[in-house]
């Protein structure tokens, strides 16, 4: 029966060995390379679908309707992947299919590949029943964390193929999608060119985090830095879908919640947008949930420090939210004081390692004139600004509405959702311009006000430090860019994961009820459907660029 079973699954994960070697054969070209790439990635896609396989089927037996509801939820992701995959097959010059197509000279050596991992699957499966390895630790964590793992790999493949699109060297400008730093940064991570162009001190160790990630998986493709940064970005974006399913896992023990609620933060727009765009703001959205997940797990102080001084290190605003967290949960002043001073001890010591590493990266952090570069990006408080602020927090960043399209300085149409009042120009904001886009504000509107109502009638009742964090950081974010920031969407990653964790928390209430799982379900489905109209737009737009 299990040799039945693996039979099955090599089969079934051909098509995802063929488009990952497919991706590979641009580096590994010969036969001698060919054949051990697929046979090792066949081989790892073969026992991991054997082994889902074997959880659906037990699954199965015993939550029937938990299953189908996740499997639903699975093939709405692959079919969101395939319908984005297919939208951007329309524009070769910004999508090549046959980047993940074999080259003639390739296909002998992958299907000699894929036939050899056939029996290297059945040999590894039984030696690893006699060797007992359900009882490793790797094996525990794998077989507790199934679904996160496997929405991760979907995601995983919506941002890669997003990342491979609109990072492309063609897009040789900053700012053209949402103020993004998109250009600088595709150097700084990706060539040799790591040098900050614009002379800020406000990122003062973020080389010495990102680019020795970039640096490792560059390794697997034979040096490809520009590629490597592609994939560490997507990986991140997965690494927080992956987070925020662990953190709702962990707090209401449902595994199908969790992957309801990983998948509509999954598919928002702030997802979508920095789990693809080279940037800083994913990193920043990953180490703010790792310090949570710390957190939560009740991890040594030492931990919490490393996570802090990653987010100091990517964007010194950063700080504030682990300090918010930090305290809401812990509740204890003296440790905060502790972690405080720890962190501030370790700063100077990684900017000079970082400019050492990489010398004339950008200014030290004591040289705060560099600071007036940031002063065009300083607005006026206004009851205006604030009204768009709370919009593109509580909706743009979920839902995508129609961008603005803004000819300006550059030769590209810029894709903002919103833009600060400067010199002759208006404040700006995006519309929802589609009956889907208006009914899914109207419905999502509805969900968050059910959230707020649980949350004040269960205030008293429940351990609020969590919801209480995240409520700070969002009101943290709120009051900064009141004053900071052109397009309020760039900085969605500080917020988006913490809006989607309070709500969460808020509807545990009804998380095991089938109408919400099914009205999640539903909703993160259309939603899926809105926001792939975003990249439509982008798509079109560079188009009329560079075509």
């Amino acid at each position: 029966m299990s040799n039945k079973r693996l039979l099955f699954a090599w089969a079934l994960g051909i098509p995802v060995s063929y488009i990952a070697v497919g991706f590979l054969d641009a580096y590994y070209k010969t036969w001698i390379e060919i054949v051990p790439v697929s046979l090792v990635l066949h081989t790892i896609v073969s026992l991991f679908t054997y082994f889902i396989l074997g959880r659906l089927a037990a699954g199965y037996r015993t939550r029937s309707v938990d299953m189908l509801i996740s499997l639903a939820l699975g093939f709405a992701i692959l079919l969101f992947l395939a319908g984005l995959a297919n939208m951007a097959g329309r524009f070769p010059r910004q999508f090549d299919v046959s980047a993940y197509v074999h080259a003639p000279e390739t296909l002998t050596g992958f299907l000699v590949g894929i036939a050899a991992a056939l029996p290297l699957s059945m040999w590894l499966e039984r030696e690893s029943r006699r060797r007992d390895f359900h009882q490793s630790r790797f094996y525990r964590f794998m077989d507790s964390n199934l679904g996160g793992i496997v929405l991760a790999g979907l995601f995983f493949s919506v941002y890669f193929l997003l990342a491979s699109i609109f990072n492309q060297p063609v897009y040789d400008f900053d700012d053209v999608f949402f103020d993004a730093d998109s250009a600088l940064y595709r150097y700084r991570f990706g060539t040799e060119f790591y040098k900050d162009y614009y002379e800020r001190t406000v990122h003062p160790y973020v080389l010495i985090i990102v680019r020795p990630l970039v640096w490792i998986v560059s390794l697997f493709l034979k040096g490809d830095m520009l590629y490597g940064a592609f994939i560490v970005t997507a990986l991140t974006g997965a690494l927080c879908v992956f987070l925020v399913w662990y953190f709702v896992k962990e707090t209401t023990h449902n595994p199908l919640y969790a992957s309801l609620i990983a998948g509509l933060f999954g598919v928002s727009t702030s997802q979508i947008a920095f789990g693809s765009l080279i940037e800083n703001y994913i990193f920043l959205g990953a180490a703010a949930l790792i310090f949570i997940v710390l957190l939560l797990k009740d991890k040594p102080l030492y931990t919490l420090v490393i996570a802090g001084l990653v987010s100091f290190g990517i964007t010194i605003s950063n700080i504030a939210q682990t300090v918010i967290a930090h305290f809401m949960v812990k509740r204890s002043v003296p440790q905060l004081i502790k972690y405080g001073l720890i962190v501030g001890v370790f700063i100077i010591p990684l900017n000079l390692l970082n400019n050492f590493i990489y010398p004339d990266a950008h200014p030290y952090l004591w040289e705060v004139s560099t600071l007036q570069f940031e002063e065009k990006n300083v607005f006026e408080p206004t009851l205006q600004r604030a009204n768009y602020l709370g919009r593109v927090m509580l909706l743009h960043s979920f839902i995508a509405p129609d961008p603005l399209l803004i000819k300006e300085d550059i030769p590209f149409l810029k894709i903002w959702l919103s833009r600060a009042a400067q010199k002759q120009s208006l404040l700006e904001i995006a519309r929802y311009e589609t009956f889907l886009g208006n009914a899914l504000v109207a419905v999502w509107l509805i969900f968050v006000a059910t959230g707020g109502i649980l949350f004040l009638k269960n205030i008293f009742k429940q351990d609020n430090r969590f919801p209480f964090a995240f409520v700070l950081t969002i009101l943290f974010f709120f009051a900064l860019h009141m004053r900071y920031g052109r397009d309020f969407f760039l900085y969605s990653a500080n917020w988006t994961y913490a809006i989607t964790l309070f709500l969460a928390l808020a509807w545990r209430e009804i998380s095991t009820r089938r109408w919400f799982q099914i009205s999640l379900l539903v909703f993160t489905v259309l939603l899926a459907l809105n926001n792939s109209r975003l990249i439509s737009i982008m798509l079109w737009s560079a188009y009329l660029h560079i075509r």
